[in-house]
């Protein structure tokens, strides 16, 4: 089972994998395209999950936090 620190580092590095937005990190994508996809539903499986935990994130004014994590942690090299 992942840490917590593993956890947020793998958050601050994953990348959208399709879509408009498709290769941008989670942190860098509009607040409006997380209110869609609540609206929508999220996917299902990690990357909902994923973007659930990130919208959290940026309704709490929180992505300097990440942003820190991805200057500071390397990207881990198992991410899908």
């Amino acid at each position: 089972m992942k840490s917590q620190q593993d956890h947020l580092i793998e958050l601050a590095h994953y990348k959208m994998p399709f879509g408009k937005y498709k290769g941008k990190y989670l942190v860098d994508l509009p607040e409006s395209y997380y209110v869609w996809f609540r609206q929508q539903g999220f996917p299902e499986g990690k990357l909902g999950r994923l973007l659930q935990e990130m919208m959290e994130i940026k309704v709490n004014g929180l992505e300097p936090m990440v942003r820190k994590i991805q200057r500071g942690f390397p990207k881990p090299i198992n991410l899908s």
